[in-house]
């Protein structure tokens, strides 16, 4: 749903700079387990006990706490977390990949147990008969996302609602998401109605469809990401709130793309109801432009709740207005 904005020529220097090192840039192939031996796919560290199946590992934990590692492979595997609380680490980031297998059609992992962390992963290719296929499906409990990399799925990571829960992302990748082929669209990121959701140091690019940061949690804070829509296809806004609410949107770089399905906005506040306060939400010390060759007007942010938003200094390129009243 939005449109585009032009493109200083630096952008892919700066974004290769604030990502350097956190990702993948250059991930080795993973090996599939079939080409191994003696090698446990999962292992949880407390026990020191191997699993061949990612579920018997997570069983294994049950109501407990405990960290599972997961070897350098590619796996057709996923899980359903229904208790406790559970790490997912790669022993080495960016080489375990979840690839194309989905538990409840819903998700590689799906997580409703009372909190989990992921740490290195990778989870790819993931479609389900409703079009909301996800890396990740939380319904329930506080999530930790570190250096992870969610790809050329219908969705990256999809929650239900948890008004107590907290949702946090660092360092992490989401590429080529998103589809409005189903009933609803599918976002790289869409959160229910949690408490607070945080992004910190993570890139977006390339999406598929929907938007690429959807969220209905009361709190937001986005800060020092990119969002490169130069190769996306049919996408929405950047970042949408459509129940309103505070918060911060910070030091962001924003790069809106040619291919658009509503390119009249990049931030939309409360565009489908009122339910959170919005007062006070800062958008402050982001960079928005639009690519390279394209040449329209739109609005960096577009506000619905009729509430006072704090828009600080931010730097945009020809034909974007600063602020809409919608």
């Amino acid at each position: 749903m939005n449109r585009s904005l032009r493109l200083a020529p630096a952008p892919a220097s700066l974004l290769a700079a604030l990502f350097a090192g956190s990702l993948f840039v250059a991930m080795p192939a993973a090996t599939s387990f079939s080409q191994t031996s003696g090698v446990a796919p999962y292992t949880v560290m407390e026990t020191g006990r191997g699993f061949a199946r990612l579920q018997d590992a997570v069983d294994a934990i049950g109501d407990g706490s405990g960290t599972i590692r997961f070897a350098s492979l590619r796996f057709s595997d996923c899980a359903v977390q229904s208790q406790g609380e559970i790490t997912y680490r790669a022993e080495v980031p960016g080489q375990s990949i979840l690839d194309g297998k989905a538990c409840e059609d819903k998700a590689a992992l799906v997580l409703r147990g009372r909190g989990a962390r992921i740490e290195g992963m990778v989870f790819a290719n993931i479609r389900v008969p409703d079009k909301n296929g996800a890396g990740v499906r939380l319904e329930h409990g506080n999530l930790s996302v570190s250096q992870a990399w969610f790809r050329d799925s219908e969705q990256g990571l999809l929650s239900g609602e948890d008004p107590q829960g907290t949702i946090r992302i660092d360092k992490s990748t989401f590429t080529r998401l998103g589809t409005c082929e189903g009933s609803g669209c599918a976002h790289s990121v869409y959160v229910g109605n949690y408490g607070a959701l945080t992004i910190t140091r993570s890139r977006f690019e390339a999406g598929s469809g929907g938007h690429y940061v959807k969220s209905r949690a009361a709190h937001v804070e986005v800060l020092d990401s990119s969002f490169d829509d130069s190769a996306g296809r049919a996408t929405n806004y950047m970042i949408d709130l459509p129940e309103g609410a505070t918060g911060r949107i910070a030091g962001n770089w924003f790069v809106q793309g040619p291919d658009k399905e509503n390119y009249s906005a990049f931030i939309a506040v409360a565009a489908e109801h009122r339910s959170h306060p919005s007062a006070g939400l800062a958008v402050e010390r982001n960079n928005a432009r639009f690519a390279p060759g394209v040449d329209r007007r739109s609005t960096f942010v577009a506000d619905w709740s009729g509430e006072p938003l704090k828009l600080g200094e931010n730097t945009l390129g020809s034909g974007i207005a600063g602020f809409e009243k919608r």
